[in-house]
């Protein structure tokens, strides 16, 4: 018997799930959570064999919970809304068994599921496409910069939160919306947040 968590913070979609999972013959859903912090909880206490989490929670996204739970013996699968190559990056890192997408026909998450407990990664057709797409191009540094300016501290507060000059604030958001390829720091915001860059 395949035992399962799922972390879903629509109520109704995580009842359906719930319930399509059970009828499977051999499958057993055995918590369900409606937020990332709750999943963890439950994934630490109840050592299920699937946990399955969507990405955007409260109190913690599924991503960062995935990466929480990268050394226990529970396999994570993210079941989403959204292809984003930032998302699906730090889902790799985090060394999750398998990337879904919600409009993928209900039958084949069961199936997924078997194949990811015979040892196999399954990922959406959609997302092998932006495993080639261009990365995040700015360094550690810019990306905390664009952190805050998304954050929406202006120069003289970034400068004081990262203790550098204001002319160095105004010098990584100039070097930032290059990179981008945008005008302002609105579009910057914009640009990240498609991509999913965001942490």
């Amino acid at each position: 018997m395949i035992r399962i968590v799922i972390a879903e913070d629509q109520r109704m979609l995580l009842g359906a799930l719930g319930s399509l999972l059970d009828l499977e013959e051999d499958m057993e859903v055995v918590g369900q959570a409606t937020n990332g912090e709750e999943a963890t909880k439950l994934v630490k206490e109840l050592q299920p064999d699937v946990c399955i989490m969507d990405i955007e929670m409260p109190l913690k996204t599924g991503l960062d919970a995935a990466e929480e739970l990268k050394d226990e013996p529970s396999k994570v699968i993210i079941l989403t809304t959204f292809a984003r190559a930032g998302y699906f990056e730090r889902a790799q890192k985090a060394g999750v068994a398998g990337y879904l997408l919600k409009d993928s026909p209900s039958e084949e998450l069961a199936t997924s599921i078997r194949k990811i407990m015979d040892g196999q990664r399954i990922f959406s057709p959609e997302l092998v496409d932006l495993a080639f797409s261009p990365q995040n191009p700015l360094t550690e540094r810019e990306r905390e910069v664009m952190q805050l300016v998304a954050d929406g501290k202006n120069t003289k507060d970034i400068s004081n939160e990262l203790y550098i000059t204001p002319g160095t604030v105004r010098n990584y958001i100039s070097v930032i919306l290059e990179k981008l390829e945008v005008s302002n720091r609105i579009e910057a915001i914009t640009r990240f947040k498609e991509k999913g860059w965001f942490k």
